[in-house]
């Protein structure tokens, strides 16, 4: 699978470790920055980068990393077709995917430790789309809120 990354400082360090992680797993890894570790650097372009990848990738997937997850997460949703979700355990990772069909992973790397934030990847990776008419009618009401707005 085609896995785009982002993160800014302060998921510098777990992006490192997930990119080798999910390399040796098989995956094709592309980085979206930060490229160098800079405590000022800004969250929303390397977000911004990777779910604009996802969007136009069908069939990839994202994550985008910071302290919280939560700035990421919201930045990463501001790209039509991403639905980026924030996950603190496996199973708001796996339900992510099953139900929510999300197509980008947000991790607050301050509040996991490395392991931790590895099972998540894991788990979201792993999971498919469940695929039940009420999950995907609900998808399918977002998506077209989002077109209708988008104009």
């Amino acid at each position: 699978m085609r896995i785009h990354i982002a993160a800014d400082h302060a998921g510098f360090e777990l992006k490192a470790v997930l990119v080798e992680h999910l390399r040796k797993a098989g995956h094709v890894v592309v980085d979206h920055g930060a490229e160098t570790y800079d405590a000022e650097d800004d969250y929303p372009s390397f977000c911004f980068a990777a779910g604009e990848a996802v969007a136009s990738e069908t069939g990839s997937l994202g994550i985008v990393l910071g302290g919280s997850g939560n700035g990421e997460q919201i930045a990463a949703n501001k790209v039509p077709g991403i639905r980026a979700a924030l996950a603190w355990n496996t199973d708001t990772a796996r339900l992510a995917r099953a139900h929510n069909d999300a197509n980008v992973l947000a991790i607050g790397a301050r509040q996991h430790s490395l392991d931790d934030a590895v099972g998540l990847v894991e788990t979201f990776v792993a999971e498919p789309f469940s695929g039940e008419p009420r999950h995907q009618r609900r998808i399918d009401m977002l998506t077209a809120y989002e077109a209708l707005r988008s104009r």
